[in-house]
């Protein structure tokens, strides 16, 4: 008997769906910036807004992209007006009128604070871009996220050796610092962008394919069939320079489970069944090893493996439990494996335990057992927006709605 017909499932579904609700309220009632337009750039673990903190276009792509799938699960116009309200902003100031594409960060008062263009925030650019476009119809939406996808086709892949590089300045040159944040190693080519860019790809092909996106999308399956992914272990690359020769220095396992369902994604939305084929069983694969290597000594997935002394994070971040969930359900989907259901529900268990803040609302960076005495990690910032967590809700209701495309 599917675990999907059983009678429990309909409970988890409300469960998800209520979870779903908290997180979205959370960010209507905290993240809206009154005095300056868009949201905060900054709301702490407590709830309370600084005022002063600048806002980044991951942030805010993210934050469209959420408001604008929200939309067909929840049907609150407070939703409807905050992916208004999300793409307004984007259009206003984070849009390069002059040389193209999206500004990394702002002040809060809506100038320019960081000019660069990274291929990372782009992509998500596109894939907020796309989801407001699917919402709404609203055409110059979607002539913008093809305005962003045709910067990125010109100025970041690597014509001669394939791929996307990282970072530009403002005016698309060359730039010596391309790391996306401080904790990156400094290397043209990381599995992180190449994993962003296919989402935002696959997204876009989804609400309006053209010639184009379908190219650039298979393209990036390529990279991940032959070179991203190591069929030695089934492990992400995670950087590359620019001839793709391997410079990693740990395993990812966050990153693993959430390639294994975006990979899988990106082939529904590709919507060829030769490429299917071929690459749905290197999805499956990703997410065998993470079940196999990943899992911690509380059911959680761990944060990741570093190679100088073996060492195996035990950590867990908001985003890998966040993205376990989704990759440990679509790999029970597809392959009936209950392995994967099992995994599943030991991560939603540790999360409700872990993450959660059943008092304050939305979730810890860190979970409770991994948190100091002086903990203040925030809520909403620069790299933490209702995506993660938020999208996880969402793709867990449809699977165990029987809605995944098999």
């Amino acid at each position: 008997m599917s675990v999907f017909l059983k009678p429990e499932v309909k409970g988890l579904i409300d469960e998800f769906r209520s979870e779903l609700i908290n997180i979205a309220d959370w960010w209507i009632k905290y993240a809206i910036d009154e005095e300056n337009g868009g949201f905060y750039g900054q709301v702490n673990a407590d709830g309370s807004a600084d005022v002063t903190a600048e806002k980044g276009i991951v942030m805010n792509a993210r934050i469209l992209w959420f408001f604008s799938e929200v939309c067909h699960y929840l049907d609150k116009p407070q939703y409807q007006a905050a992916a208004k309200r999300a793409y307004q902003y984007i259009k206003t100031y984070f849009n390069d009128t002059e040389y193209g594409g999206v500004y990394w960060s702002l002040h809060a008062d809506g100038s320019v604070a960081d000019s660069k263009k990274q291929t990372y925030a782009q992509s998500f650019a596109i894939y907020g871009l796309s989801a407001y476009y699917k919402l709404t119809k609203e055409q110059a939406a979607i002539d913008l996220a093809y305005e962003y996808f045709a910067q990125l086709q010109k100025h970041c892949h690597d014509d001669i050796k394939g791929g996307y590089l990282e970072a530009f300045d403002r005016q698309w040159h060359e730039i010596t610092d391309m790391r996306l944040s401080d904790k990156d190693d400094n290397l043209p080519k990381t599995q992180n962008t190449h994993l962003h860019v296919m989402e935002a790809f696959a997204t876009l092909h989804m609400v309006k394919p053209t010639a184009e996106s379908a190219l650039a999308l298979r393209r990036l399956i390529d990279f991940f069939d032959s070179t991203i992914i190591n069929k030695d272990n089934y492990h992400l690359r995670l950087f590359m320079d620019v001839d793709w020769n391997d410079h990693s220095r740990a395993f990812s396992y966050g990153h693993d489970i959430e390639c294994s369902w975006l990979l899988y994604e990106a082939l529904v939305a590709l919507n060829d069944p030769l490429v299917m084929s071929r690459v749905k069983p290197l999805a499956i694969e990703v997410a065998k090893t993470t079940l196999a290597e990943g899992i911690g000594n509380q059911g959680q997935v761990c944060d990741e493996f570093e190679f100088a002394g073996e060492h195996k994070h035990q950590e867990s971040c908001w985003w890998v439990q966040a993205e376990a969930l989704v990759g440990f359900l679509y790999a029970y989907q597809l392959t009936g494996n209950t392995d994967f259901w099992s995994a599943f529900e030991n991560v939603w268990a540790f999360t409700k335990e872990q993450h959660i803040d059943q008092q304050l609302g939305e979730w810890y960076w860190l979970a409770k057992c991994d948190q100091d005495a002086n903990y203040d990690t925030y809520k909403a910032g620069f790299w933490k927006a209702p995506y993660h967590n938020g999208r996880a809700m969402m793709e867990v209701i449809k699977v165990l709605s029987g809605k995944l495309h098999c």
